[in-house]
């Protein structure tokens, strides 16, 4: 499903935004039919009209601004069996554009997202550890590459959304990185650092609340107004969904699937889903088998002579997930499970495969069971929901959502 996917109409009355005919609601009205239009696709005035609750006359006034500030665009003419051909109203993808920048362990990426909420262009850059010293030169780069080819559009470029871990500098052991940077890392704003950067505004969120966003915005979230969110990156970690909106905690981090404990703790201390569910213990596995590691991040994971490796890994990381998902499950009462990750698509569907398997081992007397589903945006999780941050800040009239997950962040 792609952001401007139509949505079923038995699961989409509750997310039907709904306009005001009351004056001095101009501004707010044009956010309502502009969300319509992104949840049900082109249509025209009088199904807009119908869905917002807005008169034809304030529709048609409404489409008139938006086609004059370049936000949308007439279709082609729809010839039904009697009267006038309808003209449908759709998203001008050209009208704004944002950019998602993901900070990871591993690499960061960047998009450029248009009105429509497509990746225009992307850039990439890879690393063993994130370097502070190099880092925002890279984003900085990164950045000019993709404004670049905007050329005269430029102006149009309406806001940067950041995404990377709250603890940047942690488990530095582990990945290869010292104690000098982890600890300079603490230090650093990144949202102020990458905001030096650019004219526009910048905001910023956790990583697994950003690739949550995409979820909710672009996902499974346009028809499920609850669920649990599972992101397998470098490490795994995750998010949660209550009435349509990322319940974000006391510090920001509720749903921190990663830091769950697999085992109740005896006189030591248990191990944590991170250990067991994520991909950077599948590239400590091929690392000691004398593999390449990069290959837990793409086809390879799953070709001779990794696959030996992954197969291991994959018992270990779906019951562990299994067992994390039953204890979410009953501590929140959610029937879905979205389960995304970094790795490959393939691998995904094997992981997401073998951890709905390893649920049927579970008791599930006095709660519901819940479904597990694949997520839809993959590695780009986070450097989406990056940029629909901004996206959604200035168009979405449901700004409160997108507020609570910043202010959680800050």
């Amino acid at each position: 499903m792609t952001p401007c996917g139509a949505v079923p109409a038995a699961d989409s009355d509750w997310l039907r935004p709904r306009g005001s005919s009351q004056s001095g609601m101009s501004h707010f009205n044009e956010r309502v039919l502009l969300q319509a239009i992104r949840l049900n696709g082109a249509l025209p005035q009088a199904e807009l009209a119908r869905l917002t609750r807005l008169s034809t006359q304030a529709v048609a006034l409404i489409v008139r601004r938006l086609i004059a500030q370049g936000l949308v665009a007439k279709g082609a003419p729809r010839r039904g069996k009697v009267g006038q051909p309808s003209v449908p109203i759709r998203l001008d993808p050209d009208g704004a554009y944002f950019i998602g920048v993901k900070i990871g362990r591993r690499g960061i990426d960047l998009l450029l997202v248009d009105f429509a909420g497509q990746v225009r262009a992307r850039s990439a850059v890879a690393y063993r550890y994130p370097d502070p010293d190099l880092l925002f030169g890279q984003i900085d780069a990164g950045l000019q590459a993709l404004r670049g080819p905007l050329g005269l559009r430029q102006a149009r470029l309406r806001g940067i959304g950041v995404a990377a871990p709250l603890g940047l500098g942690g488990w530095q052991t582990l990945l290869g990185g010292d104690a000098e940077h982890a600890g300079r890392w603490e230090r650093i704003d990144l949202r102020a650092r990458v905001q030096a950067l650019s004219n526009v505004p910048v905001v910023f969120a956790k990583d697994t609340i950003a690739a949550c966003v995409a979820e909710l915005v672009a996902g499974h979230g346009r028809s499920l107004r609850s669920f649990v969110y599972v992101f397998v990156g470098t490490f795994i970690g995750g998010a949660l969904v209550l009435d349509s909106s990322v319940h974000a905690g006391l510090t920001g981090n509720a749903g921190a699937f990663g830091s769950l404990p697999t085992a109740c703790g005896d006189r030591t201390t248990p191990s944590q889903l991170l250990g067991t569910a994520s991909l950077f213990g599948l590239e400590q596995r091929f690392a000691r088998a004398g593999l390449d590691d990069s290959a837990a991040h793409d086809a390879r994971a799953l070709q001779p002579p990794w696959l030996a490796h992954t197969e291991d890994w994959l018992d270990g990381a779906a019951r562990a997930i299994a067992l994390a998902v039953c204890n979410a499950t009953c501590l929140v009462d959610v029937g879905h499970v979205v389960l995304d990750s970094s790795g490959d698509p393939a691998l995904l569907a094997r992981l997401l495969e073998r951890s709905t398997d390893a649920l049927s081992h579970y008791r599930w007397e006095g709660v519901r069971r819940p479904v597990l589903l694949g997520g839809v945006s993959g590695a780009d999780a986070r450097a989406v929901g990056a940029a629909l941050l901004p996206l959604h800040a200035d168009f979405a009239p449901d700004r409160d959502l997108f507020l609570k997950i910043l202010n959680a962040a800050a």
